[in-house]
């Protein structure tokens, strides 16, 4: 698998997705604000919804979905490995010293539950009944759950010239971004086929950058939004890595205001064919800036780049890098439907194929709108799923499709 992607819409090959567990069973109306859901969503209904998606993925496409669950147990049998993900896991408690305790009372399942669902000091007394935990209560978290694992784009990015590991902002995001770096560096499917771009080797505290900021626009050119989860200085190592390496000769920096609503470029808009993209109105004319990088040189083996500024839209921008650019707007333009839709992440579609796409069935005007555009539209449940506030796209990490 060669694990690089020169399209957002080639015909799906194989995508990873993970199905909501028991972490999603952690979230309460207390702490669902430090969890970074706005809701509480009913886990039995969540998964109903989420087989549907990943049934219909390899129904229409034939696609391979692989799911994170499975690949992490799989990794999890290196007892080195599942050591460093336990303790790294355990570090913000303070409890570093419980790590060869929990990975001698837990099966290597038991274990891969622990690192996405959390552990609660109550939870582990079972296991060792004369458990000292300091000051922690026992409902405290010894590790935190990860209830936006489900949101498989953020914590990394496939471009045309690697792999982009995400440095997510919020620090209860982070260890998802740990747990999928992992998986790719031994895996046996991937370990091989693996080219770092980001982060630097050399940089022990990167700045960050998450998979829903980085938009393949064509062949030679890359977009990535500098927005409230996506810093300038990860953008800047980012496209001297992806300049550098050659592929790509184009990169982007997409100014997003630091609002919720505009969190990642995702939400501005997404590529669904080689002239056709899918955008919410008010966010495209949100667009602050648009800066881009170019190669300068490569001078003794040292990578040189240049930053413009540019005095030109981001319409402007993509009209020149897609060719006869159709833009459709979400609900078709109408300003009541759009904002609505909007909400339910209605222009944050995931592309199958060419003028293929799978949408919230609820988003019910946008996908008239794409459907007389000439757009197959698949449609999914979204009671649920869309309670996370992120849209199919959010949910799907392609790691492999077919050349454009």
């Amino acid at each position: 698998m060669n694990l690089r992607l020169n399209s957002e819409f080639g015909t799906l090959k194989a995508v990873l997705m993970h199905r909501p567990g028991k972490e999603i069973d952690r979230l309460t109306p207390y702490n669902k604000e430090f969890l970074l859901f706005d809701d509480v969503p009913y886990l039995e209904a969540l998964q109903r919804e989420h087989d549907t998606f990943s049934n219909l993925i390899k129904d229409s496409t034939g696609a391979k979905v692989y799911q994170l669950r499975e690949l992490l147990i799989r990794v999890l049998y290196d007892e080195q490995v599942l050591l460093h993900l336990m303790k790294d896991s355990l570090k913000r408690a303070g409890m570093v010293h419980l790590a060869e305790s929990i990975l001698e009372r837990y099966s290597t399942a038991e274990c891969a539950g622990i690192l996405t669902a959390g552990l609660k000091v109550h939870e582990l007394r079972r296991k060792l009944p004369n458990l000292n935990a300091g000051e922690l209560m026992e409902f405290a978290f010894l590790i935190s759950p990860c209830p936006n694992l489900y949101f498989q784009r953020d914590p990394m990015a496939l471009t045309p010239g690697g792999i982009i590991f995400s440095s997510m902002r919020m620090e209860g995001r982070q260890r998802e971004a740990d747990l999928l770096r992992v998986i790719f560096e031994n895996h046996p499917d991937f370990k091989s086929n693996i080219h770092t771009l980001y982060p630097v080797n050399s940089h022990d505290n990167p700045a960050s950058i998450e998979g829903g900021d980085v938009i393949i626009l064509s062949q030679k050119a890359v977009a990535i939004g500098n927005s409230e989860r996506t810093d300038e200085k990860a953008i800047y190592h980012t496209a001297k890595a992806l300049l550098g390496e050659g592929t790509v000769e184009r990169v982007y920096e997409v100014h997003l205001p630091q609002k919720r609503q505009f969190m990642h470029l995702d939400t501005v808009f997404t590529v669904l064919d080689e002239n056709l993209v899918l955008t919410y109105p008010d966010a495209m004319n949100a667009v602050l800036q648009t800066s881009l990088y170019t190669l300068k040189e490569i001078k003794e083996d040292k990578v040189h780049i240049k930053r413009e500024v540019l005095k030109e839209s981001l319409l402007t921008v993509l009209e020149r890098e897609i060719p006869h650019l159709e833009i459709l707007h979400t609900a078709d333009g109408n300003p009541d439907y759009a904002m609505r839709e909007q909400w339910f992440d209605g222009a944050n579609v995931f592309a199958i194929g060419p003028r293929r796409v799978i949408s919230y069935n609820r988003n019910i005007h946008t996908n008239r709108a794409l459907r007389e555009m000439g757009v197959e539209v698949l449609e999914i449940p979204s009671s649920e799923l869309s309670r996370g506030l992120g849209g199919p796209r959010c949910m799907t990490m392609p790691i492999s499709r077919s050349r454009v």
